[in-house]
């Protein structure tokens, strides 16, 4: 685990693990999030509010960006010149859909939660947003056996995929999240992801922040990982249209609206934290 920066301030760190979007970098978000991540320490002046931004490990190629059409004169070398990431790709030949070095995708964020967590929370978006409810589910408690349900369970032509190697090695070691963000989320589709999903649902708190202009990703895709969570996240206010697209917003009400989730999330955690101490205390057999 990473050693505590914020010691010497005398504040307690608030980790968050931001995981950027397709055909992003992890620099390219932090200048993207900025105005979130400034509001949220605004709103936490008692917490060191440090945010990770690791870049996915599929460096891209120009024709591997939707809409990329090669100006003329262009030569092969200029495949070379972008910095573009993903943390994984979908194949298009494949049916029931696959997601192409997502392995590789998942090793890199667990040896970022274990060099430099724990994280409190995790806010990613579009294919990081995507990212954020698989990871999410893999720190879950039961969800090793979920993946062994449906790695043995054929259903549509396609058997689960196992567990993540990178999250079931024995020096690996994170706790779940208090808190989920997805902005332009998505669920992976068809049977080989149902173990990141189901049996149980999600049980991490997570907030999704939806564009209603969005073309990138479809509402139906969107919908799909809000029904994955546990309860009723609509009901409970969980789910939070923008009037714009495929991006994050920086309007005020939208940054509050994070802020209040995470807050929320966090006085939970506090509570229950409390609680289980004070059961701690309860159960001892002390003389008097």
């Amino acid at each position: 685990m990473a050693p505590n920066p914020s010691a010497a301030s005398g504040r307690p760190p608030l980790r968050i693990l931001m995981l950027h979007g397709y055909t992003q970098s992890g620099p390219l978000f932090h200048a993207k999030s900025r105005a979130l991540v400034k509001h949220i320490q605004k709103n936490f002046p008692s917490h060191e509010v440090l945010a990770s931004y690791p870049t996915g490990p599929l460096k891209l190629r120009p024709s591997d960006v939707p809409g990329y059409e090669p100006s003329e004169g262009n030569g092969a070398n200029d495949e070379d010149e972008i910095e573009a990431y993903g943390w994984f790709r979908r194949s298009n030949t494949s049916d029931p859909p696959l997601y192409q070095g997502l392995e590789d995708g998942l090793a890199t964020v667990a040896k970022v939660l274990s060099e430099e967590g724990p994280f409190d929370g995790v806010i990613g978006f579009s294919q990081g947003a995507a990212m954020v409810g698989m990871v999410a589910g893999l720190l879950e408690t039961g969800r090793q056996e979920a993946f062994a349900h449906f790695e043995h369970h054929d259903s549509g032509g396609a058997a689960g995929i196992p567990y993540p190697a990178s999250f079931a090695a024995p020096d690996f070691q994170h706790p779940p999240f208090k808190f989920a963000v997805a902005y332009s989320g998505f669920r992976s589709p068809g049977p080989r992801y149902r173990g990141f999903y189901e049996n149980p649902p999600l049980q991490t708190p997570m907030l999704h922040v939806l564009g209603s202009l969005d073309a990138v990703v479809e509402d139906s895709k969107s919908r799909a990982l809000i029904d994955a969570c546990a309860g009723k996240p609509e009901a409970d206010g969980l789910v939070v249209w923008h009037p714009g697209g495929h991006f994050l917003p920086s309007q005020r009400p939208y940054l509050d609206g994070v802020v209040r989730f995470i807050r929320e999330q966090l006085e939970k955690n506090d509570g229950k934290k409390k609680t289980e101490e004070e059961e701690d205390v309860n159960d001892m057999d002390v003389p008097f």
